[in-house]
């Protein structure tokens, strides 16, 4: 397949470029932000296109999109109504408006489209989704999702991660998505979130990239008209942090933390024992470079995850 990068804004587009590039054919790319583009091209050596419709009018059969967030709703939209097969980095859009928007020529165009919620995929979040879809826990009351770097604090963060008008917010709608995301695999949609954002860094050469002030260190707490509640937490500013996911309910618990999976429940008769951990599928960039396109990183997901950050910024 013949691919271009719309785009090599977020810090992921390296990586995905390096998967076409190993299972298909790159024959440019496109970006905005000149120093971005030359940085770009010293590594790859790929040819840069001077305008999105250059590229569209290329003969590239698909697209992988990695512009700022902001720019999504119309790279994504003239893809597709040129006829290329679409994978883009999350968040889809910063509305719900543009992610109808984007459904529709998509639906339109008959194109594949694929979001990166790469954490469905890896063997561990299966185990915990296993357990918590089996019924060992009971009744599922309560989900907590833990996922931080250090990227404020060590100040290896791209300054443009901190624009709010390109990203959208902070560390939630960034780091964060993961968590939104894996929560609505095992829970849904809330339907209700409230959040605590707060500027937690204090090194002087990151206040000068964060002029905007976007929060790096942020909780989420969404509630469910069952009861249920679930807790998003991320953040910019912890080093050396696992990541934590666990699911509780009327029976028990199941608990990821890093890749180590345990449970505790009635059927284990109180006692903590080891989850066997299924092997990893492939992430959705190879899913989509490949062809084989597994279920659960498509439209309804991407749309879902948009919604919730809706929600978590109060828009």
């Amino acid at each position: 397949m013949k691919i271009a990068i719309l785009g090599v804004w977020h810090v992921h587009a390296p990586d995905y470029t390096r998967a076409a590039l190993a299972h298909g054919e790159v024959v440019g790319f496109f970006e905005r932000n000149d120093a971005l583009a030359e940085a770009f091209a010293a590594h790859f050596g790929l040819p840069r296109f001077a305008t999105v419709e250059d590229l569209l009018n290329s003969d590239c059969e698909a697209v992988i999109v990695c512009s700022a967030t902001k720019d999504h709703t119309a790279d994504i939209i003239a893809a597709a109504k040129a006829g290329k097969h679409v994978f883009t980095e999350k968040v889809l859009a910063l509305t719900d408006t543009e992610c109808d928007a984007i459904e529709a020529a998509v639906n339109e165009s008959r194109v594949t489209f694929v979001i990166s919620l790469f954490q469905k995929y890896i063997g561990s979040r299966k185990a915990v989704k296993a357990v918590a879809d089996s019924g060992e826990l009971g009744k599922i009351n309560y989900l907590r999702f833990r996922n931080c770097h250090n990227g404020s604090t060590g100040n290896w963060l791209p300054a443009h991660f901190y624009n709010a008008e390109e990203c959208g917010g902070g560390a939630m709608i960034d780091l964060g998505a993961h968590g939104m995301y894996l929560t609505q695999w095992i829970l849904g949609v809330p339907v209700t979130a409230v959040s605590a954002f707060t500027l937690a860094c204090e090194r002087p050469d990151v206040a000068e990239k964060n002029t905007d002030h976007v929060e790096d260190n942020a909780v989420t707490v969404m509630t469910y008209p069952d009861g249920a509640i679930a807790v998003g937490e991320t953040g910019f500013v912890s080093a050396n942090d696992p990541v934590v996911f666990e699911v509780h309910g009327e029976l028990g618990y199941v608990r990821m933390e890093g890749d180590r999976v345990t449970k505790r429940t009635a059927a284990t008769g109180g006692q903590e024992v080891e989850v066997s951990v299924p092997a990893s599928d492939p992430a959705p960039i190879l899913q989509f470079v490949t062809g084989n396109v597994l279920p659960g990183c498509g439209m309804a997901e991407a749309k879902a995850l948009t919604h919730m950050m809706v929600m978590a910024y109060g828009r």
